[in-house]
């Protein structure tokens, strides 16, 4: 039985304290070395700490990361430093070695011929290497080491990055491959893309051609970089960054090391001269006009005469940088209107404007280039869709966006404009196959061009896609908001489809309805949904525009009206005579919280979780039972004969998390600050989320779920009062907190608390649930929170008044 106990980390940067950070937050204890710095001093060469140096600051590096590479800092306990000179032998008690050295073909083979000698056998040996080919690496050493070597190349950030590509070496055993294959998906959630040992694997010679060639095309076509990004954004499925944007993230340095590499290695490439960056770009790079690292790339920064924040723009001719006014074309004016993804792509590659005919090129051009690939850097299209989904952040690879704006359609005009489409893709037309990917039975298949047939797409048994299932027909319950979606085994999952699955009026009617046809019909039932984006919105809270306008018109009966429902719909949840387990990523904020803390037996959590009730911010409370239920979740485990407890110390962590509106930066941090209890579960594959929520429904029914005992609920009372008050007098001294803030602050407290009752006073469900609703309303009638809601609906952003 292969496990992974111990892992070492040979080389400290960006990328080699990602990889010991993510494997540390997985509970992988792991050694990470570097080299001893060259520039000792004669006193230093003896000192442990200075010849620890480089790896020490690595570490700190990436616990100081921005966004954060550790789920929580005590996952550093796990990672011991140490250098490759005092420390190399204690690569003998690991399990897995990965090196993150620099991309130098000698440096790496000596370090690998020093690693052969001390590695236990069968302790698995692999190199993150984005460009040096494996076999060049492992060339020289033995057999027994080869068959236990292979590529495993992350993408920076390793946290956040989905994609793994995984290399096989030629001799590398099939147990092995299979072994951390599932070990890097389970284990590390990460989406594995095989690759072969090619030049820059699958991701980067895809996306990477991608972007350079938009670059010369826009300099034939006289496209500005603002329209460039503007074109290649959310409106054709892509990240906010766009392309320059990305480009400035990763590094114009970086960028152009992996083109050149690329170029170099690939002579044979049909279309190789688009690795050549344009010449703009490297008189950036010899500027040290490097993008964030530097403050300064395609893009950057500047205050204005009024103290104001603005974004400039360099002109590839002068390199001067210029503030740049919105990007209109009528191809994004139509992308805009159009419903569906699909729609949008099509609404721009199929215009008749100069940015819907530089758009048209860079698509048509890419998407043959990536037929072309095949079988050469992977043997299927599912690898190179999948590598630019979970690398880039695309929501649709090439092969998925070909489909959406029709093959036959768009090879017509590809041969039209000139292009050589590929034959394999004009076979698989002749052969009456529209399209790349076809559903049946929720079974998606993919065409693949050395069978000439369609094939399963394979996914681990733990996956459930609720798409998948949506068109095999499994949806037994709909509204435009929700849906009630068929699981299998009697277990149904509620899923949420609003913007950012904002909960509203139509949601919280749906639950009660979806409550009664499981509790008729079914054994148990899952709250989630499979929104993409990262890190994605399991429901981002609760719909303000709603509740503004209510406010507006002051129709606060109406609104009384609706939270009452709400908590009655939670309430009936958490009581039902069925087991619930709600499965959480990303934005669980305000409301999306109140719904996993109040209404589920169990929660399985994302480990990318960013969980809070946050409704201070735009001047209100939680009052969809926030308050009870966080409340009850802090004193769950304090056993019944324990009647003395000491609340206080429970009621200030749990006061402080919704008056300071704290969130969590992971599921670990989520534990940390009580949002999950001990009996919750943590889940690195978000694709396994709902598979694994629906194995605990069963488990808890095939257990004899009986729903919990409704219960007074002990309370601080009286007691809290001049307690926090005290607190609140700290924080407003310290200026953490705004003379309002401390006002919504004391009433929170007081609902928490229970009102006014003594201390450890045991009080109804319903008397909390009550000073939730009459304060919620309150706070409505304040002209601060109007101020902060209207704030918050036009930026995006608090407002701290």
């Amino acid at each position: 039985m292969r496990k992974i106990k111990k892992a070492a980390v040979i080389g400290s940067g960006i990328m080699g304290g990602g990889i010991a950070a993510l494997l540390a937050g997985a509970g992988v204890k792991t050694l990470l070395l570097d080299i001893v710095p060259n520039d000792l001093k004669d006193e230093e060469k003896n000192d442990r700490a200075a010849r620890n140096r480089i790896a020490k600051k690595g570490l700190d590096d990436a616990l100081m990361s921005n966004p954060p590479l550790f789920m929580t800092w005590d996952d550093a306990a796990r990672i011991q430093i140490g250098n490759l000179e005092d420390d190399f032998d204690k690569l003998a008690d690991c399990d897995w070695i990965v090196e993150v050295v620099v991309e130098n073909l000698k440096i790496k083979k000596d370090l690998l011929a020093r690693v052969e000698k001390v590695r236990k056998p069968g302790t698995v040996v692999s190199s993150n290497t984005s460009g040096i080919p494996l076999r060049s690496m492992s060339e020289d050493l033995g057999t027994e080491f080869k068959q236990h070597f292979l590529g495993t190349h992350f993408f920076n950030p390793v946290r956040y990055m989905k994609l793994l590509e995984i290399i096989p070496g030629k001799e590398t055993l099939a147990d092995v491959l299979d072994f951390m294959a599932d070990f890097g998906e389970r284990v590390l959630g990460k989406g594995i893309v095989w690759a072969k040992d090619t030049p820059n694997f699958v991701g980067n010679r895809i996306g990477v051609h991608g972007i350079v060639k938009a670059m010369q095309l826009m300099i034939e076509e006289g496209l500005t970089i603002p329209e460039v990004d503007a074109l290649f954004g959310q409106a054709m499925g892509r990240p906010k960054t766009a392309m320059f944007k990305t480009s400035d993230l990763v590094g114009l340095d970086t960028m152009a090391h992996v083109a050149k590499n690329t170029y170099d290695l690939v002579e044979d490439d049909e279309q190789r001269d688009a690795f050549n960056l344009p010449d703009f770009v490297g008189r950036m790079i010899d500027k040290k006009l490097l993008g964030n690292k530097t403050k300064a790339g395609f893009y950057k920064k500047e205050k204005d005469k009024d103290g104001k924040k603005v974004r400039k723009v360099i002109d590839p001719e002068t390199l001067e940088y210029a503030e740049y006014d919105a990007v209109e074309f009528p191809c994004l004016q139509a992308a805009k209107k159009a419903k569906t993804l699909a729609e949008k792509m099509r609404a721009i590659v199929y215009g008749e404007d100069k940015g819907a005919a530089f758009a048209w090129k860079v698509v048509a051009n890419g998407l043959i280039y990536a037929a072309n690939r095949i079988p050469e850097i992977s043997d299927t299209i599912v690898e190179i869709d999948n590598a630019m989904k979970w690398g880039f952040n695309f929501e649709m690879g090439p092969f998925e966006t070909w489909d959406s704006i029709g093959v036959a359609e768009s090879v017509k005009k590809m041969e039209a404009d000139g292009y050589t489409v590929p034959d394999k893709v004009k076979k698989m037309l002749a052969d009456g196959n529209e399209a790349f990917y076809r559903t049946e039975d929720g079974k998606r298949y993919f065409h693949d061009f050395a069978s000439e047939s369609y094939k399963p797409e394979v996914v681990s048994d733990n996956i459930i896609y609720l798409e998948a299932l949506r068109n095999a027909g499994k949806v037994v319950k709909s509204c435009a908001s929700a849906s009630l979606i068929d699981l299998g085994d009697d277990v149904y999952c509620c899923e949420f489809h609003t913007r950012m699955n904002a909960i509203n009026r139509e949601i919280v009617e749906f639950m009660a309805e979806a409550i009664d046809y499981v509790d008729e019909n079914g054994a148990g039932l899952v709250i989630g949904n499979q929104a993409g984006g990262m890190p994605g919105a399991f429901s981002a809270g609760g719909d303000l525009h709603y509740m503004s306008g209510l406010a507006q018109e002051g129709k606060y009966a109406e609104i009384e009206s609706f939270l009452n429902t709400a908590q009655t719909g939670m309430q009936r949840a958490r009581y039902a005579h069925f087991p619930i387990v709600a499965a959480p990523y990303g934005m669980t904020l305000g409301g999306g919280c109140e719904v996993c803390l109040g209404t589920a037996d169990m929660i399985v959590a994302h480990a990318d979780l960013y969980m809070g009730l946050v409704e201070i911010g735009v001047g209100l409370l939680p009052a969809g039972g926030g308050c009870l239920n966080l409340w009850k979740k802090f004193i769950a485990g304090i056993p019944a004969p324990v009647t003395d407890a000491d609340l206080t110390k429970f009621f200030v962590p749990a006061f402080m998390n919704i008056a300071m509106a704290k969130y969590s930066n992971s599921a670990a941090d989520a534990r940390a600050n009580g949002f999950l209890g001990p009996k919750d579960r943590v889940v690195f594959n978000r694709d396994y989320l709902i598979g694994e929520a629906k194995k605990e429904v069963l488990r808890l029914a095939e257990c004899g779920y009986a729903p919990p005992v409704k219960k007074k609920v002990r309370v601080v009372g009286e007691t809290a009062q001049g307690m926090i008050n005290s607190e609140i007098h700290n924080m407003l001294q310290g200026r953490f907190i705004s003379e309002y803030d401390a006002f919504l602050a004391r009433r929170i407290a007081y609902v928490i608390s229970g009102g006014d009752v003594r201390g450890n006073a045991e009080v109804e469900e319903e008397v909390i649930l009550k000073l939730e609703r009459d304060a919620f309303i309150d706070f409505w009638k304040e002209e601060k929170t109007r101020a902060r809601v209207e704030h918050m609906l036009k930026t995006g952003k608090p407002l701290r008044n």
